[in-house]
Parts: structure tokens; sequence; C-alpha cells
């Protein structure tokens, strides 16, 4: 299998995704747009992978490679290929289906629950998921339901946590993949995101060993029913 990711910017890598990701029988390549703007020619991958990072999807001035990135997932989508999204990644994906991308109400920072939808829970990708999940959030912006895709879930602070579109997309608001490495990089490089509000939880009671070895696992649980189900 042939898979590529998009990488924005150096602090949010494929995390525990790398344990299936690179693995005998996989052939992987990426783009690590804060080095290199050069995309692939669409056919020379079966999966794209798009990583999240702190610009916006509306940053097209600051950040030119946007509008290539996004004709990419468009390109991705149109061949019918697996692509996920995280965080950024699902947001651009939003964008691309049609749906509206805009700040959420209040910013979602930490360890909070987000309670899966009945219709996710009916798909192959979500079997072996329990009804509510602790993922990791780092977010100021949302996304509208692109049409026809099928909403993953909500939480407290954040009604769109993600989406399934025409078994090909799997959009995360969240981070199951997220390592105590990455979230160390995280406040080390986005500290100033850390201003007070009901969501935003303080930097150190961020590193939770628990709940970042329960979400890598449904990480790889998640990931291996994406995309087995052919």
């Amino acid at each position: 299998m042939n898979i590529h990711f998009l990488q924005h910017v150096p602090f949010e890598d494929l995390g525990a995704l790398e344990q299936w990701v690179v693995k005998p029988g996989n052939r992987v390549t990426s783009t690590r747009l804060y080095e290199d703007i050069r995309l692939p020619f669409v056919d020379l991958f079966d999966v794209l992978i798009i990583m999240g990072g702190p610009m916006s999807v509306h940053d097209e001035d600051r950040h030119r490679w946007l509008l290539a990135e996004k004709e990419l997932i468009r390109k991705a989508l149109d061949k019918g290929k697996k692509v996920i999204g995280i965080c950024l990644g699902a947001q651009l994906i939003a964008e691309v289906l049609g749906a509206s991308v805009s700040l959420n109400p209040v910013a979602e920072i930490g360890w909070f629950d987000v309670e899966l939808s009945d219709e996710a829970l009916k798909q192959p990708v979500f079997q072996g998921f329990n009804k509510s999940i602790t993922p990791f959030h780092w977010h100021g912006e949302t996304f509208t339901l692109p049409a026809q895709a099928i909403a993953i879930g909500k939480s407290a602070a954040c009604p769109s946590q993600g989406f399934l579109w025409n078994n090909q997309v799997l959009a995360l608001q969240f981070h199951l993949e997220i390592t105590q490495e990455g979230i160390t990089a995280l406040l080390n490089n986005c500290r100033e995101d850390l201003k007070e509000g009901p969501y935003v939880q303080a930097a150190g009671s961020m590193i939770r060993p628990d709940l970042i070895a329960a979400s890598n696992k449904q990480a790889l649980q998640l990931i291996s029913n994406f995309i087995g189900n052919e």
C-alpha cells in the first residue's frame, strides 16, 4: 500500500499512527510543507493522511501552498482515494467538500470527552468503540458537516468533532494519535493558545499517560478499521 502524509509543522507528526503506517508492505512518502511545497501526483498513493497545524484553512495569503494542498485533496477524493484528516487536516477536507470552517465559540485544549454519534457507531470503522471516548484536543476553529457526511460525535465545547464521508474520508477534529512528546511539543510551540477559558486545561495537567495510552490504542484500531474497510 502506498501512503502519503502531509505535515504542516515539525511538531505535529504522525505520532502513534506511525506504528501502523510504517510497517512491511507499505511504501510511505511525505510532504513536509514547512520545508518543501512540492506535492505528489495523486496516482502515486492509495491513502492520504493530513496532519494538524496551527494555521487556519483561510490563511492562503500567508501560506500559499494551502491552495495546492486543497487541490490535491480534491483530486484524491475524485480518484476514490482514502483520505484521513486530523484537526487542521479535517478542516481542510471539510472545506474542500463544501462545508464552512469558522471560529468555534470557545477554544478546546486538553482532554475532553467526545460522545460518538449512534450513526457513527453503526459504521465498521468504529467497530469495538464505546459511546464515549476521551481524546486530546487543541483547536480554536470548527466546521459544518459536509453534505452526505456522517457526523462522528460531539463534545461539550464543540458540536462537530469529525465526520465520515463516502467510505473514503475519516476526518477527526481531535488527536487520538498524540504522544507525550507531541503534547510537550505543542506546549513548547503553541503556549500562547493557553488563554483562560472554560475548555482550556492547565499545561501541567496535560501529560496523562493513561489517556495517551488509551487514545493511541484507539487511533491504531480506527486506522486499521478504516483502511481495511475497502
